[in-house]
């Protein structure tokens, strides 16, 4: 995938390139399994910054790069509310459209700035890829990966298809009439939906998916009978699972979630599948080393919170928290897999 620059610094100065080591667009975690960096008190720099002289007096302000109710939104909100007890009160604002790609294009304008923070994960990092998007992930500075969230296969509750043995044999006879609403071109959903259609040995190319860029949109899809079955993330999607508005056919998770236990997973309904979202946090590019440091550990002791961890409880998200050189590992290792799978479905 081809990489593009940082944009220009005041007065048109090009700003330094950080090295594309440092970051490398493309994750999905077939299973996680990361260490903790260890962490000074919340405030604190063993080089010698504190949180304080990051902010200059500044409030920090959080970016979702999506609708208000979607996974990046309640990330940013839990985050909001787990930092307060640490740094007071933060903002959190939306900038929506095109998987997060245009939150991205205008968060890079904050060049140096330590004081921005944005919500990103697999979806962005796919949907840059999918739209051509003139910047990446490349284009900031990674900090932590804080959550996973699997995907759940759901139907109308008026639907013939009663469990993923009869969504396999639908998508076999013929994928194309099988339309699947989910989130933004190239985003976990659709990612899946391709998945979905390797594991009956069929072409993921022939996949009908329907794009929106918001879970509410996909629902309203699906309930009109505009699509056959919808993915959402669990966290989102449960609600209405639990008022009975959408049946549940699967889960994406190597086990059964405890916020569905009466859901299969996709591998006991027959179909070799395992997926999760990830989500964490960036900065922008070019905040020196010393900020990046101490708002990596800012971010680590938020994890460490009892509202973070009532905030995992409460969402049904898996803590996934990882940082510095363990994290870079992490999604470069996980690059080719994801770069394949959206070829294969024509995004590449």
């Amino acid at each position: 995938m081809e990489q593009r620059g940082s944009p220009p610094g005041p007065e048109g100065r090009q700003p330094r390139t950080r090295r594309m080591t440092r970051w490398i667009p493309w994750a999905v975690a077939m299973l996680v399994t990361g260490a903790v960096v260890a962490t000074a008190p919340a405030g604190e720099s063993h080089a010698g910054a504190t949180v304080q002289d990051v902010l200059g007096g500044q409030q920090l302000r959080i970016m979702a790069p999506a609708a208000p109710g979607g996974g990046w939104d309640q990330t940013s909100r839990e985050m909001q509310g787990a930092l307060r007890e640490l740094v007071g009160r933060t903002e959190v604002y939306n900038v929506a459209g095109a998987g997060g790609t245009i939150g991205l294009s205008q968060f890079v304008r904050f060049e140096g700035d330590p004081t921005q923070l944005l919500t990103t994960g697999l979806i962005m990092v796919g949907a840059v890829k999918a739209n051509g998007a003139e910047y990446s992930l490349a284009d900031t500075t990674p900090l932590v990966r804080l959550t996973t969230d699997y995907q759940a296969i759901v139907v109308p509750t008026s639907s013939p298809l009663r469990d993923t043995g009869d969504l396999a044999a639908a998508m076999r006879e013929d994928l194309p009439s099988v339309s699947i609403a989910g989130g933004s071109a190239g985003g976990v959903e659709q990612i899946l939906a391709g998945l979905l259609a390797k594991a009956v040995g069929a072409n993921p190319a022939d996949v009908s998916y329907v794009a929106h860029s918001g879970g509410g949109e996909a629902l309203t899809t699906l309930l009109s009978g505009r699509a056959t079955i919808g993915i959402s993330g669990v966290s989102e999607i449960q609600p209405q699972i639990e008022a009975g508005t959408v049946r549940a056919l699967a889960v994406s998770s190597p086990e059964r979630l405890p916020a569905l236990p009466g859901v299969p997973t996709l591998r006991e309904g027959g179909l070799d599948v395992e997926l999760q979202n990830w989500r964490g946090v960036v900065a922008p590019h070019g905040i020196s080393d010393e900020h990046e440091r101490a708002l990596e550990r800012l971010l680590l002791d938020m994890t460490r919170t009892q509202a973070w961890r009532d905030a995992l409880a409460r969402r049904g998200w898996g803590d996934a928290t990882l940082a510095g050189p363990e994290f870079e590992r992490f999604v470069r290792s996980e690059q080719q897999r994801v770069s394949q799978v959206l070829d294969e479905i024509g995004l590449g």
